[in-house]
């Protein structure tokens, strides 16, 4: 299986300078938007039925990053996310953990206690989150503070006005700095793709973050009006694919915010399996950002176990 690595040696060369990212980034192909978007829309009719519906919905619960970041997040509300991670539906044991529970920095020590022994990892958002407006010195005291609390995974925010300024050499030599204070944390990184203004950003934004040493890359904060799409994820995981194609190193994606129900998670996984590969179905390479989203693909999991479907009383209110 190929694996993550701190910088692409085949494309070290591009990152020399300003100017030769610049001319790298520039140079990539230019995204045709009405082929994108049609291609996201044709692949989202893809019927899913019995048995390999039962596999994506479990599937998709494996792989979701159950998530709170609101000011109002207090030590009981952390560990009843931890434990519904760690046990996801109590009346059905065969139903499997999700793969993280997402929280803010100040929260990790609490939520890692709470899914101790389990296998569920504990992410921290940091550098700043959502908008990033920080000193890096800031940023990586952030950064340093949720992995010494225990932090297995890093969901770190770029600078998209130094992006969009193109000043493409600051945000990576952040993006390195970052990944270097994660130590043996994995790290995300968010580049709020309804910020990015375009698709061929969004797609600049990939090669970026992955030339830096990001483990993942992420959609979006889910603070900001648009979120994951079908489309920009496609693009993404387009991103993902050429760069293992040319470097042999495999990077995830995260697409957050927005993904609220089974049959939206299910069109992304489509789009996983279309675009990148099989490769890519499995949570260690692809994750779902959500709060609400695992309610859903509970109570369709077990609308497939009975053949009814569940009251709202049947699963917790996060």
């Amino acid at each position: 299986m190929p694996t993550t690595a701190p910088t692409a040696n085949a494309l070290a060369d591009v990152t020399a300078s300003d100017s030769t990212l610049r001319r790298f980034l520039h140079g990539l192909p230019g995204v045709d938007a009405v082929g994108l978007e049609a291609r996201a829309a044709s692949l989202g009719t893809r019927s899913i039925k019995t048995t390999a519906k039962a596999y994506a919905i479990d599937l998709a619960i494996s792989m979701v990053d159950l998530t709170t970041l609101e000011g109002a997040d207090t030590p009981g509300k952390v560990r009843a996310l931890g434990a519904k991670a760690v046990l996801p539906d109590p009346t059905d044991r065969t139903a499997p953990t999700t793969a993280a529970v997402c929280v803010y920095p100040d929260m990790v020590a609490v939520a890692k206690e709470a899914v101790a022994g389990s296998g569920v990892k504990v992410a921290s958002v940091a550098t700043a989150f959502p908008a990033g407006r920080a000193a890096l010195g800031v940023k990586l005291a952030d950064v340093r503070d949720a992995v010494a609390a225990g932090a297995d995974e890093v969901d770190m925010v770029i600078d998209r006005g130094a992006f969009l300024a193109g000043r493409y050499l600051k945000v990576y030599d952040e993006i390195v700095a970052v990944k270097e204070a994660c130590g043996d944390a994995r790290l995300k990184v968010i580049f709020e793709t309804g910020e990015l203004s375009t698709y061929d950003n969004i797609r600049r934004a990939s090669w970026l973050g992955m030339l830096a040493g990001a483990d993942f890359i992420k959609t979006s904060t889910g603070k900001v009006a648009v979120n994951a799409t079908p489309a920009n994820t496609l693009l993404m995981l387009e991103a993902v694919r050429d760069f293992r194609a040319q470097t042999g190193v495999q990077v995830g994606v995260k697409p957050a915010g927005g993904i609220r129900t089974s049959k939206d998670a299910i069109k992304f996984l489509v789009l996983v399996n279309e675009t990148a590969g099989e490769d890519w179905l499995d949570n260690h390479w692809f994750r779902f950002g959500a709060s609400s989203l695992l309610n859903d693909l509970l109570m369709q999991r077990q609308k497939l176990a009975t053949g009814r479907y569940s009251g709202p009383d049947y699963v917790t209110v996060d």
